[in-house]
């Protein structure tokens, strides 16, 4: 059994400077995330201001430095960034291979899920990896076989709404593990980055990340794979409409004119990449007074919004405390078995929802 520790592998690293940096992987803080299963050694390091050229070395150079370790079975190293490396375009190759993010390639995983579907916004701050989190566990408790994607690489969700703080194991081939909670197979850049670590990333980095949640995680055989997008119609948009067969997509917004705006501008990017739209889910769209009667602090409008693009309004989630007290404790309301839950006008607007989405697909 391997006795391999993180101060091993960074002291592998420390021998490591890339060109036109004047300090080594580990000095300059570029080293993180560091995954020690046994044999299998997994890790990040930070590519900020190197060139593509410095890039493409410092990996193969960490991998070998790693792997020549004494009890090493296997070495992951996974390329994060704030922005992209800079790239000579004189000299830049037409093609670099599969994460390339000019690739039409469709990864070889999806041969074993049935139907992908994306969940999206317009914008942030609606409430859509809620939505995702307990769509996913409704479908499952139906008897589906389900994963979830934690696609938004800018501010993932899935561990906090999971409470998942602990780092996927990697199996005999150097893959990722999904971790599996209430029945659903899930996989988050969170899990690999602390919290604090900031992920505002660009371009070919954004698209790779993406692209590497799927070939190199040992995914099971899926009845569906859920998407939490990232808000927006930026670089994860666009891979997915390059790379991924998306069964359609299920936009999610307030009722507030705001949100509904930006919910126009993501109908029109899915019609652009020819992605079907399931149609439209209005979250917080409305409370419930004590006497029964419907307050609505948002405003009102989801219902005209889909009729005028020709969406189906698929459902109006109630604004409720249990939905924000079960993602404060990790427990999603959809999984949680108490009287919250049982009583919870929107517990059962999610069974209804993942019930008409499974006879669509």
């Amino acid at each position: 059994m391997s006795n391999l520790t993180d101060a091993d592998i960074r002291q592998a690293l420390d021998s490591l400077t890339p060109e036109g940096e004047t300090q080594s992987l580990v000095a300059s803080d570029r080293v993180q995330g560091i995954v020690v299963k046994g044999g299998n050694i997994g890790f990040s390091i930070e590519v900020d201001g190197l060139s593509g050229e410095a890039v493409a070395a410092v990996k193969e150079q960490a991998e070998v430095a790693v792997r020549a370790l004494s009890g090493v079975v296997s070495v992951t190293c996974v390329l994060t960034a704030h922005k992209a490396p800079s790239v000579d375009t004189d000299t830049k190759p037409a093609n670099q291979g599969p994460h390339n993010s000019a690739s039409t390639e469709v990864p070889k995983v999806f041969e074993r899920i049935g139907a992908v579907i994306a969940v999206a916004s317009g914008k942030g701050g609606v409430g859509k990896s809620t939505v995702a989190v307990n769509l996913a566990i409704s479908m499952a408790k139906q008897g589906k076989r389900v994963g979830l994607l934690d696609a938004d690489i800018y501010g993932p969700s899935a561990p906090q709404l999971l409470n998942i703080a602990n780092k996927p194991d990697l199996n005999d081939e150097k893959k990722l593990i999904p971790i599996e909670r209430h029945g659903v197979f899930t996989m988050s850049i969170g899990y690999m980055v602390s919290p604090e670590q900031a992920m505002i990333w660009r371009g070919p980095m954004v698209q790779s990340a993406l692209i590497q949640m799927l070939d190199d995680v040992v995914w099971p055989e899926l009845d569906v794979l859920i998407m939490d997008m990232p808000p927006g119609t930026g670089d994860i948009q666009l891979t997915m409409a390059q790379r991924i067969p998306v069964t359609g997509a299920l936009l999610v917004t307030t009722p507030s004119s705001l949100a509904m705006a930006d919910v126009k501008r993501a109908i029109v990017m899915f019609e652009k990449t020819e992605i079907p739209v399931f149609g439209l889910v209005e979250n917080m769209a409305y409370m419930s007074a004590p006497d029964g009667t419907h307050l609505f602090p948002f405003g009102q409008g989801g219902h005209e919004l889909a009729d005028k693009l020709g969406l189906k309004h698929l459902a109006a989630l109630p604004l409720e405390a249990a939905v924000q007290a079960a993602s404060e404790s990790g427990l999603p309301l959809s999984a949680a078995q108490n009287s919250a839950a049982e009583t919870s006008e929107t517990a059962q607007a999610f069974t209804d929802l993942a019930a008409a989405l499974v006879r669509q697909i």
